[in-house]
């Protein structure tokens, strides 16, 4: 391996033969141009900038790569060959792009090499698939980025503590959760405003939190819990959290990031981007960071190609499937897994590296989900060999790889997964071909996950023809319900996992016909769900009781796009964003189906209830509050009456506002009536009375001549 003082020399060799002076290059100068992204101009120049974050210094092309064998003069050519087949393979290395030093007194290559891509992507990618490449045992690359060295350059040759910064303690994250009135908030977006309110239902309005403009370049989103609200920059991504005041709390490098998620637990962000290939026929070079919430450090990187990571969907951005990572292990964020060719590779968050060190092998699978509260993965697996070898879904125990239990599916044309919130059943959507292989019809396999030997039943609608619109669990609960046959006016039906016993076998509660339903919304809390009819049925909604198997209203919400309940399940919020021009904002219902209140917002591009963290209380303090609800809520009650009585003080006081702003108007008229009453009697001729009954209304007829024409009238006798 080359001397680090020879190493560090032929690095400013090559920036000087580059035409770069690095004693005067300033880096902490180098900023993104100001611009627009998704439309919108950020303002928050302070987000980013006053931190010296390390941006395309003009090295970003460049990769020095190490441990190559020392050769002499007569061997260069070979040695340069190899390694140019190496890395051409990657990508296009500029022309005289590949450069070996050589040891000037022995004439001996120096052990390492520098090489120069077209794009700082190619550069990026490079340095990820060869770093470890093993040429042979006594040559291991080791690739590091050109920009890299500047780092090392500034380490000090003499350590020194770092300095400790006295403790301060932070602001309370979770302070909304103590609101008196036990208000949820919600965040919307409308032009480049931003703006987080109180849902204050009793009083029929919002209450503002906090507004700021241009806060972020394309969206926002809040972390599982409610503890942050992140916001998306050119720079990277960025969390603020707070009672009233947002302030950022950390922000996460990562230029032109598309899209970010949160691990359930909210301990990791993920952000993820996509950059433009110098060649048209390669795919898109995507980069996704994984960074710990509270510090801010990258905990792993991933690069490559958009169709490394496309597998398994078509949704998010450039054909990659989003989230591309699906977390595991329920709050506790112990795993995240990625769907590949023919495995899924599951990764454990201690040391951010492959459970086992290798991936599961699974072939052909193309798709899997995790239990929102166990380590266990459900994966699904096509029919091979035109129907030689069966479809199947499978459970998988984490981190063991166990096999749990499988259910081989036969004549399936596709699948979906459907996972209860709280674990305990999953429901496999099966799309089955007919004898014929002309139509299919549908089925679903129940799994009772928590109990022995995980037992299965088959489920078969009336008609098993019809075709499923929608599927929605109940949350925390036993029942389920789906839309199904043609539209326009599909059916309703509901199921649950229980009898009435409580025993095993799945039943069916109802089935509502002829719904213009094409959108299942279940509160969270369950019991109450709201159907709806979004896009070609016009915003339709119903909100039924499942425990009473009853209607309790019926609205609409004219050219709806999205519902979302609140976190308690007091609330529906139902919103017209802009993929419409007019009616653009939201409505907020009661439960029942109750307008609260409406606000028309222009633009309006987002609205999102804050989640609340689970419940502290245990399962048995929940059930003696269910039993005493009637105590608690003559509290309630009563302040619901209090707050009525103040309503209806707040009416009386504005009838009383304006009725005395009408007196007072009345008075000034009087007023001014008794000072004009001369100039009205002169006007009359002097008569000087005002009483219209005093005067006699005659009626008088006049005739006028419009017009005379004569004309001569000739006749015979």
């Amino acid at each position: 391996m080359a001397s680090e003082v020879m190493l560090m020399n032929e690095i400013e060799s090559t920036a000087a033969r580059l035409g770069i002076d690095l004693d005067n290059f300033d880096y902490s100068s180098v900023k993104l141009p100001p611009g627009e992204y998704c439309g919108i101009v950020s303002d928050d120049e302070d987000v980013y900038h006053d931190d010296q974050l390390e941006f395309d210094s003009g090295f970003g092309n460049i990769i020095v790569v190490d441990n190559l064998p020392v050769v002499p003069r007569e061997k260069f050519e070979k040695l340069e060959g190899v390694i140019r087949k190496i890395y051409s393979q990657i990508g296009v290395i500029k022309e005289d792009g590949l450069w070996m030093p050589v040891d000037p007194e022995t004439k001996k290559t120096l052990g390492y090499c520098f090489i120069e891509y077209n794009t700082p992507q190619e550069a990026e990618l490079a340095k990820e698939k060869t770093n470890g490449y093993k040429l042979d045992r006594a040559h291991i690359f080791a690739v590091s980025m050109f920009d890299d060295f500047d780092k090392y350059m500034r380490v000090p040759d003499e350590w020194a503590p770092p300095e400790i910064k006295p403790y301060t303690p932070g602001e309370n994250l979770q302070k909304w959760l103590t609101d008196e009135k036990a208000r949820d908030q919600f965040v919307i977006r409308a032009g480049t405003d931003t703006e987080v309110l109180w849902n204050d239902a009793r009083q029929s309005k919002t209450e503002l939190v906090y507004k700021r403009a241009y806060w972020t370049e394309s969206f926002v989103q809040w972390s599982p819990l409610g503890t942050y609200l992140a916001t998306v920059h050119r720079q990277g991504a960025a969390v603020w959290g707070g009672a009233n005041t947002f302030n950022r709390l950390m922000r996460y490098a990562h230029p032109q990031v598309k899209l970010i998620d949160f691990s359930p637990g909210e301990k990791y962000l993920v952000t993820y981007s996509s950059h433009e290939p110098s060649n048209p026929r390669d795919a898109n070079r995507v980069v996704i960071n994984i960074f710990d919430v509270r510090t801010g450090k990258v905990m792993r990187d991933f690069k490559g190609s958009a169709d490394e990571f496309a597998i398994g969907g078509t949704g998010g951005v450039a054909g990659v499937s989003w989230p591309v990572f699906r977390w595991g292990g329920g709050k506790e964020d112990k795993y995240f897994a990625k769907l590949g060719k023919n495995m899924i590779s599951v990764y454990e968050t201690e040391t951010f590296s492959l459970i086992d060190k290798k991936s599961l092998k699974v072939e052909n699978v193309v798709d899997f989900s995790w239990s929102p509260t166990d380590p266990i993965i459900a994966l699904f697996v096509p029919e091979l060999g035109g129907g030689n070898q069966p479809a199947r879904v499978s459970l998988v125990q984490i981190p063991s790889k166990e096999e749990l239990r499988q259910k081989n599916l036969f004549s399936v044309s596709d699948c979906k997964m459907y996972w209860q919130s709280n674990g305990d059943y999953l429901a496999v959507k099966a799309d089955r071909y007919t004898k014929t292989k002309k139509s299919t019809y549908t089925g679903f396999e129940l799994f009772r996950i928590k109990e022995r030997d995980i037992p299965i039943e088959v489920l078969e609608l009336d008609n098993k023809n019809d075709k499923i619109i929608a599927f929605a669990w109940e949350p925390k609960g036993h029942r389920f319900a789906v839309i199904h046959g043609d539209n326009p006016r599909p059916d309703v039906s509901f199921y649950s996992m229980r009898t009435a016993h409580n025993t095993g076998r799945v039943s069916k509660l109802t089935t509502l016909k002829g719904k213009q339903a094409n959108a299942l919304f279940w509160s969270p809390g369950g019991r109450f769900i709201v159907l709806a009819g979004l896009k070609g049925f016009n915003g339709q909604l119903e909100f039924f009781n499942v425990d009473e198997l009853e209607t309790m209203a019926t609205a609409e919400h004219f050219m709806a796009t999205d519902i979302e309940w609140d976190p308690t399940g007091r609330y529906v919020a139902t919103s017209v964003t802009s993929v419409h021009e007019m009616e653009n904002g939201f409505n907020v219902w009661s439960f029942n189906g109750k307008l609260l209140y409406r606000i028309l917002k222009d633009h309006f591009f987002q609205f999102l209830w804050r989640p609340r963290p689970p419940s502290f209380l245990t399962p048995e303090k929940e059930e003696e509050i269910a039993r005493n609800l009637k105590k608690y809520s003559k509290k309630y009650e009563a302040e619901d009456q209090d707050v009525s009585m103040l309503l209806s003080e707040q009416d009386r006081e504005k009838r009383r506002m304006l009725k005395e702003e009408w007196d007072k108007w009345v008075s000034e008229w009087r007023r001014a009536h008794e000072e004009e009453k001369l100039e009205r009697q002169k006007l009359r001729d002097g008569e000087a009375s005002d009483e219209e009954e005093e005067y006699e209304a005659k009626e008088v007829e006049v005739e006028e001549v419009l017009d005379v024409s004569e004309e001569v009238l000739s006749y015979e006798d």
